[in-house]
């Protein structure tokens, strides 16, 4: 843990991109339903168990989400779709997730592209660039990782880019699978926003059936 520690520590101090910082500052208690919170508004490290098998490899924190509350898919609806299907699939140890709720991850990592909410959930290519050297050193943290589970285009992309693979061999889509190098392997689904989940282009049962596929290939 002393990895993670020193880590955690080195992240939530970044100031790198100055639109990112100004805006997960500049919204904290903005947001009616949460006026007057302390928001964390910080870079949000990644969740979950060290010797992870799997990772769920998102977008970026959502600005009264995860930036309010410190924790990846913690706060908003987002999390409210993501933890119950992890616990259905037997990948956490109960189905909320709130701040020092003692929630455990089994076997599986939360971390995201980028680590500060951008404006609109949309990153600029040069952001994206700029936190993929916290996701090189946060992935080598996690040497017993053995299924990527990228949630959503950005995320894809960003992991293709970690991996040196080419965007046009390997596309995205939902439930896309590419072999990686030492029997890994790389998920993609749609990611787990309200603009999916309230539309109907991802559902419960298709994100579980990806999910306990991805489970399955990680040996958990």
């Amino acid at each position: 843990m002393e990895g993670f520690t020193e880590f955690r520590s080195q992240l939530t101090a970044c100031r790198l991109c100055p639109r990112l910082v100004a805006w997960r500052e500049g919204v904290a208690g903005k947001k009616r339903a949460h006026r007057g919170e302390v928001y964390w508004a910080r870079p949000v490290p990644g969740f979950g168990d060290p010797k992870a098998r799997l990772l769920l490899f998102g977008l970026a924190p959502g600005a009264h989400g995860s930036n309010r509350t410190g924790r990846p898919f913690t706060g908003d609806a987002s999390g409210a779709f993501l933890y119950p299907l992890l616990w259905e699939a037997g990948l956490a140890s109960q189905r909320e997730s709130l701040p020092g709720d003692g929630l455990r991850l089994l076997g599986v990592y939360l971390t995201a592209a980028v680590r500060c909410a951008p404006p609109e959930n949309r990153p600029t290519r040069e952001e994206i660039l700029a936190c993929s050297a916290w996701t090189r050193v946060e992935l080598a943290l996690l040497p017993e990782l053995r299924v990527y589970l990228a949630l959503g285009r950005v995320a894809h992309e960003a992991l293709l880019e970690q991996f040196g693979l080419r965007r046009s061999a390997h596309p995205f889509f939902h439930g896309a699978h590419y072999p990686l190098p030492g029997g890994r392997h790389l998920l993609s689904s749609y990611h787990v926003s309200r603009q999916n989940t309230q539309t109907g282009r991802l559902t419960r049962e298709m994100f579980l059936e990806i999910l306990l596929r991805a489970k399955a290939l990680a040996g958990l």
